[in-house]
C-alpha cells in the first residue's frame, strides 16, 4: 500500500503546553510523553499507547493552532511541485532524526498544511477512522473549492469521492483518497474565515463532548450536526483560540 496523499499527523502549536494538555487530555483520552528531541521541546499524544499528535511551542511570529501532515513519497519533489502550482513552501525540507523529513507548505489560497516523508516502517496511525482520540476527517475551508481540489489531487493524488449539494453554503467536495473518505472541501461559511485545514478527532460522543468543551474554556462553533451515516459533529475553538472539530456519536 502506497501512503502518499494520506493524513498521517497532528501538530498543535500551544505557548501554553500545560493547559493544552489539560484540556485535550481529559477530553480526547490522551497521555502525554516528552519525545525526546534534542533542543526542542516536543510533546506527544498518546491514544492508548498510539502516537496521534505533537505538541510544542509556536515559533517566533508563528500563530496558535492545528496543523495537519500528509505523507509523501518524496517531500523534496512535491515541494518542487508545490511551487510549480503556484503554492508556497514556508518551511523548506528538513530532516526529523528516526522519523523521516518534513516540510510545511500553503496551497494556492493559502491554506497552509505539513508533508512528512516517513522513514520505513514509520508511518504510524495516527489517522484511523475506526478509533476515538485518532484523527478521522479533515476538513479545507477555502474559496475556491473546485481549484483546491485540482491542486490537491495534483499533488497528493486526491480524487472527488462525492459531491454534496448544502443548498445556500454551495457544494461540499468529498475528498477520496484510495478509495477511502478522507475529508472534504468547502467555502466558507461566512464572510472573513481564512483558507484554512481543521482536524476532526473521533469521540464517543459529542453531546459529551462539547459539554467538556465549554466546561473546561474552549468555545462551540458548530453543533452537534448530524451527518451522512448516521455521525454527529461539532466544531470548536480551544481555550487559546486554536480551531478543531470531532466527529462521533450522539
Amino acid at each position: 500500500m502506497r501512503f502518499h496523499g494520506s493524513p498521517c499527523w497532528y501538530e498543535l502549536t500551544t505557548a501554553d503546553a500545560a493547559g493544552s494538555q489539560g484540556f485535550y487530555g481529559p477530553l480526547l483520552g490522551w497521555t502525554f510523553r516528552d519525545a525526546g528531541m534534542p533542543g526542542m521541546d516536543y510533546t506527544l499524544a498518546m491514544a492508548e499507547g498510539a502516537m496521534v499528535a505533537g505538541m510544542f511551542a509556536p515559533p517566533h511570529g508563528t500563530p496558535e493552532g492545528w496543523l495537519v501532515y500528509f505523507a509523501v513519497d518524496a517531500v523534496d519533489a512535491t515541494c518542487a511541485q508545490i511551487a510549480d502550482l503556484d503554492g508556497a513552501v514556508l518551511m523548506p525540507p528538513a530532516d526529523i532524526p528516526d522519523t523521516g523529513r518534513f516540510a510545511v507548505a500553503a496551497d494556492p489560497q493559502g491554506a497552509v498544511f505539513g508533508l512528512l516523508q516517513p522513514l520505513e516502517g514509520q508511518q504510524g496511525n495516527a489517522f484511523d477512522q475506526t478509533k476515538a482520540g485518532h484523527g478521522n476527517w479533515h476538513e479545507l475551508t477555502v474559496p475556491d473549492p473546485v481549484a483546491a481540489l485540482a491542486f490537491y489531487g495534483a499533488v497528493l493524488g486526491w480524487e472527488q469521492a462525492e459531491a454534496m449539494d448544502m443548498g445556500a453554503m454551495g457544494t461540499y467536495h468529498i475528498i477520496g483518497w484510495q478509495g477511502q473518505q478522507i475529508g472534504g472541501i468547502m467555502r466558507p461559511p461566512e464572510p472573513g474565515i481564512p483558507a484554512m485545514w481543521a482536524p476532526y478527532f473521533g469521540h464517543p460522543s459529542i453531546k459529551a463532548a462539547m459539554e467538556m468543551i465549554t466546561a473546561s474554556g474552549g468555545r462551540i462553533l458548530m453543533g452537534p450536526m448530524e451527518v451522512p451515516g448516521g455521525a454527529f459533529v461539532c466544531m470548536a475553538l480551544d481555550p487559546r483560540g486554536a480551531c478543531f472539530a470531532l466527529v462521533g456519536g450522539a
